[in-house]
């Protein structure tokens, strides 16, 4: 049997959190080999693994598998025989009983699937389409959990964005992300006054901290963590969305709207040494995008998300996703996030400045309280 675990290398000692350690073997299970380290901080010096699920007989890689099957809609009998299929061994039913149980609370959807196993049928749940955008992006759609998601009072005007991803498919035009520049590679930046980005802990977090632990390649870590949370958290709807904007449309919110957006019909581009007129075509993917609490969210993984602030690139997706379904951007929440950290905010509060200078303050319901700032600063709170 050939080695089928697959195991993240380890960061740190899990006993004195030291990064200081060597590799010392393996050790040979059936299913899998698992790198061995030893600790050299003196006063611990402690053997460890990096796997974080311990107790299983089973690789993480396979009870990932087994978890997105069954959520998709397929019983305990069919979860077992296609995991068997792709990888040569599969639990029993009642083995995969128990990790549905163990992980229901990590696993949100298991609340929504029983009505959605009477929507569609497993094969129909997830919408998949690969599409060649310069490069290859595999656009995914959970068919039932919008459904149900709109359901909810909260999110009962978003049947526009439920349109919109129904059709990517079918409408997408193609070329646009052939000839557009991408929303990624623009350098202008907006004006941070009026706003606040809030730091905090979020399902998303566990999330990749579980799956990514069996991620070896970190080229394989959006694909991974994507295709597990489309099918198995609560509010994720679609992963890689395309969208794209219009010369017209930033011209639209800038005059009828009175967004800040460009500077003076200008921008300024990745590459390129001085501001250039606005192209007319910019196109963009959106990594997550959520539907809860009656907001869209639109989401980026990041590995070292503390380190990062991409508020322009998931502000300009959110102002395309907003032209595109017809939703205002007050409607819209973008957050970036990885393993560790969490981080939030309006994106109407980044082009849409508030006249007068009276200060005003956020009340979040934790109790925390927060001065919005009136100066071109980015305030973390």
């Amino acid at each position: 049997m050939k080695n089928i675990g697959i195991t993240k290398p380890a960061e740190f000692c899990p006993y004195c959190q030291t990064k200081d350690f060597v590799k010392r073997g393996v050790r040979k299970n059936k299913l899998e080999i698992v790198q061995l380290y030893l600790c050299k901080n003196s006063e611990c010096g402690k053997t460890f693994t990096a796997k974080e699920v311990k107790g299983k007989h089973f690789p993480l890689n396979i009870v990932i598998e087994a978890l997105s099957y069954y959520n998709l809609g397929f019983n305990f009998q069919q979860t077992c025989s296609l995991v068997r299929q792709k990888f040569k061994v599969a639990p029993d039913v009642e083995t995969l009983s128990r990790w549905t149980e163990e992980y229901k609370m990590l696993c949100r959807y298991e609340r929504l699937r029983p009505y959605a196993v009477k929507m569609f049928r497993p094969k129909d749940t997830v919408e998949t389409v690969t599409m060649a955008h310069r490069q290859i992006f595999r656009f995914r759609f959970h068919r039932a959990k919008i459904a149900l998601m709109l359901e909810e009072f909260g999110n009962r005007y978003f049947g526009p964005l439920k349109e919109y991803l129904e059709n990517v498919s079918s409408e997408t035009p193609h070329q646009y992300f052939q000839q557009g520049e991408r929303m990624s590679d623009i350098r202008s930046k907006f004006n941070k006054a009026d706003m606040i980005v809030k730091a905090k802990n979020n399902y998303a977090n566990r999330l990749a901290k579980f799956v990514l632990t069996a991620v070896r390649n970190n080229k394989d870590r959006h694909e991974q963590l994507q295709r597990f949370m489309i099918a198995n958290d609560s509010c994720t709807v679609a992963t890689e969305v395309p969208v794209y904007i219009r010369k017209e449309d930033i011209e639209y919110m800038e005059n009828e709207l009175g967004f800040k957006i460009t500077e003076d019909g200008k921008i300024k581009i990745k590459g390129k040494k001085k501001l250039m007129n606005m192209p007319k075509l910019l196109t963009g993917h959106i990594d997550f995008v959520q539907v809860r609490n009656g907001s869209v969210h639109l989401l980026d993984y990041k590995p070292k998300a503390a380190k990062e602030k991409p508020i322009e690139q998931l502000t300009w997706y959110a102002m395309a996703m907003s032209r595109l379904t017809g939703l205002r951007l007050f409607e819209f929440k973008c957050g970036w996030f990885d393993e560790k950290d969490y981080f939030e905010f309006y994106p109407l509060h980044v082009v849409k400045k508030l006249k007068g200078k009276k200060k005003r303050k956020v009340y979040y319901r934790s109790g925390a309280v927060a001065e919005v700032p009136k100066k071109d600063i980015i305030k973390i709170v």
